[in-house]
């Protein structure tokens, strides 16, 4: 099974679903890292890690370090919004390292290629 990498592009996010044999090139990488937009099909783009979830729904955070899965005292951030002021949680996230048991991997765009993401993601295709 292959990942999902959810592409942020200023206003607009694509959806990229990945082969089996990338998922051997993201094992390994952290939230923050960049990589080649060629993995996942957009040449000549640059893309960064922001987060992502794991198969059981389970969020990443930065400072978690390495692949496990935590039961960690939350007070707000990614995979806890406290409803009033002051008041911390005990959940479960991931941590920052991408595993086999990532799913969704969210970046955003750092660098942009020569073509738009639309014409790469969505060719036209002519009608006779």
């Amino acid at each position: 099974m292959g990942f999902k990498v959810i592409v942020s592009d200023k206003e607009a996010s694509y959806q990229i679903e990945t082969k089996n044999d990338v998922n051997r090139q993201f094992v390994g990488l952290t939230i923050g890292n960049d990589f080649d937009g060629k993995l996942v099909g957009l040449e000549g783009y640059t893309l960064k890690i922001t987060g992502g979830s794991d198969k059981n729904g389970f969020p990443m955070r930065k400072d978690v370090v390495g692949q496990r899965r935590i039961r960690s005292f939350l007070s707000g951030g990614i995979g806890y919004k406290p409803k009033s002021k002051g008041i911390k949680r005990r959940k479960t996230v991931r941590g920052n390292m991408i595993s086999d048991d990532i799913v969704q991997i969210s970046t955003i765009v750092v660098k942009t290629g020569n073509e738009p993401i639309t014409d790469i993601l969505n060719p036209v295709t002519e009608e006779e």
